[in-house]
């Protein structure tokens, strides 16, 4: 009786594990570092031109913000208007605390202008001789709603806004020939003397402000008659929220008669600064994909040569048992490795640029995240899509012809 003999058993390839894939596909570029570093460099320089243009147009776009909001994108004013017959309105005394209470509000001051109170550097001056000076009354919170600063001496306080102290605008320093703030230093300012205790700088967002004597609340009330008030409120809010506080802030100031209160509009800098940041955001997007593109065309035209160079050595492997898939998996995890290496290497080389320009330029150093992040992530997506046909070039070949290829 014969036996039967007995079955084959069907082997299998070896599964490579994940180190295994990292040291073939590592083999091409440590047999050819010097073609393996120029492509890379060429990715780097791709990656490092889209992270720099991404930093520094992030850092000027940092300090354009900056500057916009120096210049009050979020400043408005609220200011009597006229009546329906035609006079002059007036705001309620407690027109400050009614808009200090719109949620969007960080920040209300107020000046009243004082009629009739005419300026001279000393009685000694011909009283035609104003110099167009004005007297306002102020509150003390005025200069850091309006962001003045003084060129010399101090603002009012507390005690200094009850007794006969004034601080000059730049214009009316200038006009009166007084440089510097000294206790003996005195103007007259509606038949009374006060004593100059500071200058402000040229205001910007309030230019009204730099030809006036600036005086305290109380002490125009008691030496002026000034009724108490407001001509002019100053109120500063969240950016975003700009408009929605100028809908509501002629009803909340004069809840009576809107109509009767003048609004200031948004500050044509706030949409400046939107119009910046849309353009600037294109042309980030732009000039991203293009450096994505030159990259991975890099990295493809890369990995086509070796196919074509290492046939030979294709084949060898193909003949001593690995499979198409693992041929496939050593090309794409060379690829994968370039890209990777190139763009790392550019990320490093993208933020130093950004920070050497941003520093050359006094500009705060800013590179976001997401670039940082998104740029190795489009990196490693390209080079794996640009890395895919050589893969599968390679895989199909069959052992005997690649052996036999010149």
């Amino acid at each position: 009786m014969v036996s039967a003999p007995p079955a084959r058993r069907r082997l299998s390839p070896a599964r490579l594990a994940p180190g295994d894939v990292l040291r073939v596909g590592a083999a091409g570029m440590r047999t050819r570092p010097t073609r393996a570093l120029l492509s890379a460099l060429g990715i780097a320089i791709g990656i490092a031109a889209m992270v720099a243009v991404v930093g520094i147009s992030s850092s000027s776009r940092e300090e354009l913000d900056r500057q916009l909001a120096a210049l009050g994108t979020n400043l408005l004013t609220a200011s009597p208007g006229q009546t329906a017959d035609g006079q002059s309105a007036t705001l309620p005394t407690e027109v400050e605390a009614m808009i200090a209470r719109i949620g969007p509000v960080t920040a209300v001051s107020a000046t009243g202008a004082i009629g009739g109170a005419k300026v001279y550097r000393s009685d000694r001056i011909p009283k035609a001789e104003t110099n167009g000076l004005t007297v306002l009354a102020a509150r003390l919170s005025l200069p850091q709603t309006v962001g003045a600063t003084l060129a010399g001496g101090t603002w009012l306080n507390g005690v200094t806004s009850r007794y006969p102290a004034a601080v000059l605008g730049a214009d009316a320093a200038d006009r009166l020939g007084i440089g510097r703030p000294s206790p003996e230093m005195e103007i007259l300012a509606g038949g009374a003397r006060f004593t100059v205790i500071g200058v402000l700088d040229p205001v910007t967002l309030a230019p009204e402000l730099d030809p006036a004597v600036l005086v305290g609340w109380d002490v125009a009330a008691d030496t002026f008659g000034f009724d108490r008030r407001a001509t002019t409120v100053y109120t500063r809010s969240r950016e975003n929220r700009v408009e929605a506080v100028r809908a509501v802030l002629a009803a909340t100031a004069n809840p009576q008669a809107p109509g009767d209160v003048t609004v200031s509009k948004p500050s044509d800098v706030l949409a400046a600064r939107r119009a910046a940041d849309a353009t600037l955001n294109g042309l980030l997007l732009g000039l991203g994909a293009v450096a994505l593109l030159v990259g991975g065309v890099g990295v493809a035209n890369t990995m086509v040569i070796s196919v074509l160079e290492r046939r030979a050595e294709i084949g060898l492997r193909r003949s001593l048992g690995a499979t198409r898939g693992q041929i496939r998996l050593q090309f794409l995890a060379e690829s994968l490795l370039l890209s990777a290496l190139g763009g790392v290497a550019g990320v490093v080389l993208g933020i130093a640029v950004t920070g050497g320009y941003a520093t050359h330029q006094t500009w705060p150093t800013i590179v976001p995240a997401w670039a940082t992040a998104g740029a190795l992530a489009a990196t490693m997506l390209i080079g794996g899509a640009a890395g895919l046909y050589p893969a599968l070039r390679a895989a199909r070949l069959s052992p005997t012809e690649a052996l036999t290829a010149p």
